[in-house]
């Protein structure tokens, strides 16, 4: 190293090519310029799409009644002219409601269609039933399911407590 080497304290070092003020507020302002350029043509273009669809929009039918009102305001009482689903007003005590009528179905005797004789019990008595009785099985392919009358001759004979036996045919008169 040479000496002719200077040192310059470090308070008196900076870059000689740094921006100015002026240029840091042109680019500024340059970008504020830019934005509401883009704003006003996005505007323009969307104002311009609308028109073009509405020249292009075929005429309403005659019987088509015209409603003045204000679509977004909805009162109390209309809302039940809805249909389902609907928006939810309070979410948690709705889902707290809905979830308490699940778990007392869940856990309740009931008809689920009275004229067809169909019945709801509680899931606990359900799982007891299903590890008592197991589960129902379909019959192997290529068997038979059994018939009906075969099925009500098979509960006759269980459910005889006669000790007789079971005549299978008619026997000739002696």
């Amino acid at each position: 190293m040479t000496e002719d080497t200077k040192h310059v304290p470090a308070e008196e070092r900076f870059e000689r090519q740094d921006m100015t003020a002026h240029a840091v507020f042109a680019f500024l302002l340059s970008l504020i310029l830019g934005g509401v350029v883009v704003y006003f043509v996005i505007w323009g273009l969307y104002h311009y799409m609308d028109a073009r669809q509405r020249s292009r929009q075929g005429q309403q039918s005659p019987l088509v009644k015209q409603v003045e009102t204000d679509t977004r305001i909805v009162s109390p009482d209309e809302i039940n002219k809805f249909p389902q689903p609907r928006l939810e007003r309070n979410e948690r005590t709705e889902i707290k409601d809905f979830r308490l009528k699940e778990e007392q179905t869940l856990n309740s005797y009931g008809w689920v269609d009275e004229k067809a004789g169909v019945v709801r019990i509680p899931i606990e008595r359900a799982m007891q039933l299903v590890a008592q009785r197991g589960l129902p099985t379909t019959p192997k392919s290529g068997t038979s399911p059994p018939s009906a009358v075969n099925v009500a001759t098979e509960a006759a004979e269980r459910s005889d407590t006669s000790n007789e036996p079971a005549k299978t045919k008619a026997e000739p008169p002696k």
